[in-house]
């Protein structure tokens, strides 16, 4: 005879309590990029949409712009640590592949003994770590959960590689999630195409460097074309999606959080989706570069911060990279 499991009993929904980022110290300008490759400030600025960058010093570790982002997000939702019940951080750039960063930063961070685990989804890793805090309150597993997404990305960045070079840089950006009477972070749209992971990836394995097979250490490389064009065709669909599984049209919508991939993407998308003139569009990429999985809330950080957006607002946000994976869903801001 078997037994009967009772089921987890959490929220009814979850939601964003808090944001919070990091942005390196340093601010790199599209001049300190062309010291290396043939090219210039305007064909940057055309192709991307990027005019500075923020790099990390030796300092400013993977952990250490995780703590900072972590716990302005968690000051912002007004929680404090030890109710945290776990910690989920999306990263690419951390290179012990064990243990897992969160453990630590759940210490750093005060917060007892949460779960704590890395996720690598590149630049869904955001979306994928929110849709699993949500799952993880409503089911009852924490009541609170933060994620973060934090990138190093200079250290994978080839400064002689001419489609990349300009593309790439540091941040953390965290949000602190929590329980809600009504949804706060709708049905997450998410997937993968594996038959285009060879778009975006690693100049060489890792194992590569160290037998001592090439002379660099492994980059970040793609077809950028490739990219592109999946990105504003694939990704339009995805995003309509999201707003169909909310239940909303794009005319509910106050804000529209893409990852911070290109300019010209974003714009197309908007174009595509035939976002209405008052949504709130993040162009944060024009001064941060592309962050991978730091960029969505380290936009939601911006908007915020300088009123482009507002607390309660909705929002559509996705992103999409690597694997080729994606996820988009639409939230209510905190």
């Amino acid at each position: 005879m078997s037994a009967t499991i009772r089921a987890g009993r959490g929220a009814p929904a979850a939601r964003i309590l808090g944001v919070g980022g990091y942005r390196p110290n340093r601010v790199v300008p599209n001049e300190t990029i062309l010291e290396h490759i043939d090219s210039s400030d305007e064909w940057i600025r055309s192709r991307s949409g990027i005019a500075t960058r923020h790099w990390a010093d030796d300092r400013e570790t993977v952990e250490e712009m995780s703590v900072a982002a972590a716990g302005k997000a968690l000051a912002n939702a007004g929680i404090s640590p030890e109710r945290v019940g776990a910690v989920v951080v999306s990263t690419v750039s951390h290179f012990e592949q064990t243990p897992a960063i969160a453990t630590r930063i759940a210490h750093r961070l005060g917060a007892g003994k949460p779960a704590a685990f890395d996720i690598s989804a590149a630049c869904a890793g955001f979306g994928y770590g929110l849709t699993l805090a949500k799952g993880m309150i409503v089911e009852g597993s924490a009541e609170y959960v933060v994620v973060i997404g934090v990138e190093r990305l200079s250290d994978l960045t080839d400064l002689t590689d001419r489609t990349t070079s300009f593309l790439f840089a540091d941040g953390a950006g965290a949000v602190v999630v929590g329980p809600a009477e009504e949804p706060g972070i709708g049905p997450t749209v998410w997937g993968s195409e594996g038959d285009k992971a060879g778009t975006i990836g690693q100049t060489v394995p890792w194992d590569a460097y160290r037998e001592g097979t090439v002379e660099r250490f492994p980059a970040l490389r793609q077809d950028g074309q490739t990219v592109f064009r999946w990105a504003v065709y694939e990704m339009a669909k995805v995003a309509r999606q999201a707003l169909e599984a909310a239940g909303l049209t794009a005319n509910d919508l106050d804000a529209f959080i893409p990852h911070q991939a290109n300019m010209r993407i974003i714009d197309s998308l908007v174009k595509t989706l035939g976002l209405p003139e008052h949504v709130a569009v993040a162009r944060d990429i024009e001064t941060s570069g592309n962050t991978s999985a730091a960029s969505i809330p380290l936009a939601m950080e911006r908007m915020l911060e300088t009123g482009q957006a507002r607390s309660g607002d909705t929002a559509l946000v996705i992103g999409f990279g690597a694997g080729l994976v994606y996820a988009a869903a639409v939230v209510t801001l905190p």
